[in-house]
């Protein structure tokens, strides 16, 4: 497809959360942008398609949407008058046991602290701090690592989030509360004793009482379209279906946006990055992968618990134990017999998801990075082990291993889907070690992606800080939140 050959101030590559982050920002300071996608729809991770049968709308990877409304940038845009509704759960979260009791993460922080007995206090004293002074926390913990307005606050965080989510589950008496704990922390896709595995854990937690685990009627494509709408409506250009693969293939710009992984840019030719800086983009980790399934159902998933089928999220593993168990063995190159799954029925909440009586389901497991081991009988064997009979009201399925997500979109390097391990490592050194990692050692070409600070997550911040950043560079704007 031919490209418009008009010159910008800006282009940005990609059209994920951040990369449409850093175009809107970018254009609402009155730049010029071009948004490039190589797809032929916009979204990144935000994209939803029928991939079963006709009729049953299921997102590819991103589905709940819990940091989209915590995020400090896309939280500001009027998204709502641009199509975009969020309906929720009465529940955020829920974690079956295998006894007919279910662990419940209610928006209410002090609902789901009774229900934890004795560790009802414990869990107060972990989340409610931050909780309650979230818009400082965030402008802090969502972007590089610089001295924060709200000194003693960070530093409170930073002592809960910084230890690995095993030294935190010590403090818990039940199972209830261990079992909660370590679906949350293992959204962080590593095992449970790796230090800085708490960080998630206190992350999600936190917006899930202070925001809920909202989900996009008609799909997360429901997201990137409003957000393509709101940047065209204030100028900004987009074009799709345009493989960037050579930066002769450009218009004239001043500035560069990349929403890449490091493997990605490296491919890019004619960026003209210094050996040095090509060195650490090649040294750069990416984490574990995914395997990634939907089903077309012909009813909802008969959990035992009813209110389990009340939640926007379900973290299927069982014990604290069995999924440290899980993440511990899937890092050491293994697939569990009974992995951590996370799960969604968003067709509970939103009727645009499926026909009428039919309900879609949604799911994925960690797998070793580039595993192509089909998971599908261990995913639905841990759906049954809490809700027999799921197997019986299966109409259509469609998976993805870790080397088809990265086909779909090539930022999911060997299925991670987070843009790299998010270790203590790489937390706030991604990908390069610099206090604005957002810059390359080409002055005019920044990254955007989910491979810098503060990492995955549909949030906007990693493309967000690249656009300030290269804003102050170029043209002498300050842009502070």
């Amino acid at each position: 497809m031919n490209i418009n050959l008009d010159a910008y101030d800006a282009i940005v590559v990609g059209s994920g959360p951040n990369g449409f982050a850093a175009a809107i920002l970018l254009q609402q300071q009155g730049l010029q942008t071009l948004l490039i996608e190589g797809a032929d729809t916009v979204g990144g991770g935000m994209r939803t398609k029928e991939v079963t049968l006709p009729g049953f709308k299921h997102d590819i990877c991103s589905a709940i949407h819990p940091m989209a409304l915590a995020s400090p940038f896309l939280s500001t845009l009027p998204l709502t008058e641009h199509g975009l509704q969020f309906v929720f759960a009465p529940n955020e979260v829920a974690h079956p046991l295998d006894t007919e009791d279910a662990v419940i993460l209610h928006r209410d922080l002090d609902q789901t602290a009774l229900a934890l007995g004795k560790d009802s206090m414990t869990y107060s004293a972990l989340f409610e701090p931050f909780v309650n002074q979230w818009e400082d926390l965030s402008r802090a913990v969502l972007g590089p690592l610089r001295i924060p307005r709200n000194a003693l606050l960070m530093a409170k965080f930073g002592l809960k989030a910084l230890p690995s989510a095993a030294m935190i589950a010590k403090s818990f008496q039940t199972t209830e509360a261990k079992a909660l704990w370590a679906g949350l922390c293992a959204h962080g896709i590593q095992p449970l004793e790796n230090l800085t595995t708490a960080a998630i854990g206190m992350m999600l937690g936190t917006v899930g009482h202070r925001f809920g685990w909202p989900i996009a009627v008609g799909g997360s494509q429901a997201l990137a379209d409003a957000l393509a709408s709101y940047f065209m409506a204030i100028g900004g250009e987009i074009q799709t279906d345009y493989w960037v693969d050579d930066i002769k293939q450009l218009p004239n710009h001043k500035v560069l946006l990349l929403d890449m992984t490091p493997k990605q840019v490296l491919s890019v030719k004619g960026l003209a990055l210094r050996t040095g800086y090509r060195n650490q983009l090649k040294a750069y980790r990416q984490g574990l992968g995914v395997f990634k399934m939907d089903w077309a159902l012909s009813e909802p998933i008969p959990f035992r618990n009813p209110e389990v089928m009340q939640s926007s999220t379900v973290h299927l593993g069982g014990t604290y134990e069995e999924i440290a168990l899980a993440e511990y063995q899937t890092a050491q190159g293994r697939i569990p017999d009974a992995p951590y799954v996370l799960l969604s029925q968003q067709s509970l909440f939103d009727s645009t998801r499926a026909p009428a009586g039919k309900h879609t389901a949604w799911a994925y497991c960690h797998v070793p990075h580039g595993s192509t081991v089909d998971c599908t009988e261990i995913i639905e064997n841990q759906i049954e082990r809490f809700a027999p009979g799921f197997k019986d009201i299966i109409m259509a399925k469609h998976s993805f291993n870790t080397q088809q997500m990265e086909s779909y979109n090539p930022n999911y390097v060997g299925g991670d889907i987070n843009g790299g391990v998010m270790d203590l490592a790489q937390l706030y050194t991604r990908p390069s070690f610099s206090l604005t990692p957002y810059r390359t050692s080409n002055e005019n070409v920044y990254m955007a992606s989910s491979s810098t600070p503060p990492g995955g997550g549909v949030h906007g911040m990693c493309g967000f800080h690249a656009a300030r950043i290269a804003l102050e560079d170029h043209f002498k704007i300050k842009i502070t939140l």
